[in-house]
């Protein structure tokens, strides 16, 4: 199904993949923190593991956008 939509709207979908990846590690561990006493530990290894997993997603989804000839096996 992404393969239908446009580059622009593939663009637009990484770019909130990266934000949720980002926004949701950081109140995880910010939450985590609260309930553990462990401030500001786990809030930045939300961060850490939501800007890994931004990155990782990123660029995976990213190389699909910029080779669209190359067949996917299904």
């Amino acid at each position: 199904m992404m393969d239908r939509l446009p580059p622009t709207a593939r663009l637009i979908g990484i770019g909130w993949y990266f934000a949720v990846c980002i926004v949701a590690g950081v109140i995880g561990g910010a939450l985590l923190d609260g309930v553990a006493d462990t401030k500001p530990l786990l809030t930045l290894l939300g961060l850490t593991l939501g800007l890994v997993l931004a990155f990782y997603g990123g660029y995976q989804m990213l190389m699909d956008v910029i080779r669209p000839g190359k067949e996917k096996e299904e």
